[in-house]
């Protein structure tokens, strides 16, 4: 009997679909957010990025790269696990634990920019906020994606978005970034149905 088709996981890199944002359009993207950080909090004194993994995390080192272009100083990145704090644990295989890194200042009475790649449902934002209540307490909390793509099933929406995608359920947003998909591609976002993006690599 054939294996039944598997469906790709969230971290799987574009491998078909229809491209929405190019290189150029994600560095344009990353820019305008950074700047936008910049005007809501006057300034980058008091800011921590922490990116989500995996592609929050060198989504986060770029705009603190862009910030720090602007200001002349060096913003905080970190990143932050939240694989025991998702609420699909029992229902889901054992995943790896990812990276938590946590600036050497910590997060207490800061402004933190949790980072992420694509909101969706508003349950890894969740799981985010919860994960940041055992590492500190800042004094407020704001969150950056590159793509919000709808289909919201919390109360959570983003502060800084590159671009609002609007989809169906049964489309599947997939990012590439050249820090972690290493297969000689550019930068991009791609959208499609499960068959059309393929099985992850």
């Amino acid at each position: 009997m054939p294996a039944a088709p598997t469906t790709p996981g969230p971290d799987a890199p574009v491998t078909s679909g229809r491209t929405v944002l190019d290189a150029r359009d994600i560095g344009r993207a990353l820019t305008r957010i950074s700047h936008e950080i910049l005007e809501r909090n006057k300034g980058a004194g008091d800011l921590v990025l922490l990116g989500i993994p995996r592609r929050g995390v060198p989504l986060a080192q770029r705009i603190a790269a862009r910030i720090s272009d602007v200001e002349d100083l060096d913003v905080p990145v970190g990143s932050l696990d939240i694989t025991m704090y998702r609420d699909d644990l029992r229902m889901k295989p054992a995943r790896a634990l990812m990276h938590t890194e946590i600036p050497a200042d910590g997060i207490d009475g800061k402004v933190v920019v949790l980072v992420d790649d694509v909101l969706f449902s508003g349950r890894t934002i969740r799981a985010a906020l919860d994960a940041l209540n055992d590492v500190g307490r800042p004094r407020a909390v704001q969150l950056a994606v590159l793509v919000d793509r709808g289909h919201r099933e919390l109360p959570i929406r983003a502060d800084f978005v590159g671009k609002n995608l609007p989809t169906s359920l049964g489309e599947r947003v997939s990012v590439r970034l050249a820090e972690l998909d290493d297969d000689g591609g550019l930068d991009a976002v791609a959208i499609g149905t499960a068959g059309e993006m393929g099985e992850p690599a």
